[in-house]
């Protein structure tokens, strides 16, 4: 089974139960300290060990991973016995792309020049929405050659408020202006 398939169909699966026991957050939650904890490159290499007993995994788990909920603990034992690890950051991805459409909000990916505080990624938000008349879940990123502003992406919808566009703009109607 290829891996976005297979951790496309896991999640589908999981926001399913997620949905049926009104656990939508929670799985959220497990999902995303799954993906952080189990990425770790040692653990991975000891959980995918096939000289390592499928209890002695078990126990690892356990430990690595206390304060997840029973269903999601049974869903690490699952990818670890069938050494399907390895999608759980494709999973939670399909996941959140699920959640999102559930409550009707849709991703804007923004592009900036420096890290933004937590009080300019909600003031972001909050415009991008009034902007596009959406509800809107922000992803940042860093981007060197953005220079200053930022560039949004929702969907097929761009904004692009960067001083790189900005000067590109300035310079082809000074050319024009000859």
């Amino acid at each position: 089974m290829a891996k976005g398939v297979s951790a496309k169909r896991h999640a589908q699966a999981v926001f399913q139960i997620a949905l049926e026991t009104g656990q939508l957050d929670r799985w959220q939650r497990d999902l995303e300290v799954m993906a952080d904890t189990l990425a770790e490159p040692g653990l991975v290499a000891l959980l995918e060990n096939p000289k390592v007993k499928l209890d002695e995994k078990r126990e690892v788990l356990e430990k690595v991973l206390p304060d997840i909920a029973p269903a999601a603990m049974n869903l690490a034992h699952f990818l670890v016995a069938k050494n399907r690890l390895r999608i759980l950051p494709g999973m939670l991805t399909e996941y959140e792309r699920l959640l999102n459409a559930h409550y009707g909000r849709e991703v804007a990916e923004v592009s900036t020049a420096v890290p933004i505080s937590d009080e300019e990624k909600e003031r972001v938000r909050k415009r991008l929405a009034e902007l596009l008349g959406k509800e809107l879940v922000i992803k940042v990123k860093v981007d060197p050659d953005v220079m200053g502003g930022l560039v949004a992406r929702v969907g097929d919808t761009l904004v692009d408020g960067s001083v790189r566009t900005r000067l590109r703009d300035l310079r082809q109607s000074l050319v024009h202006a000859r």
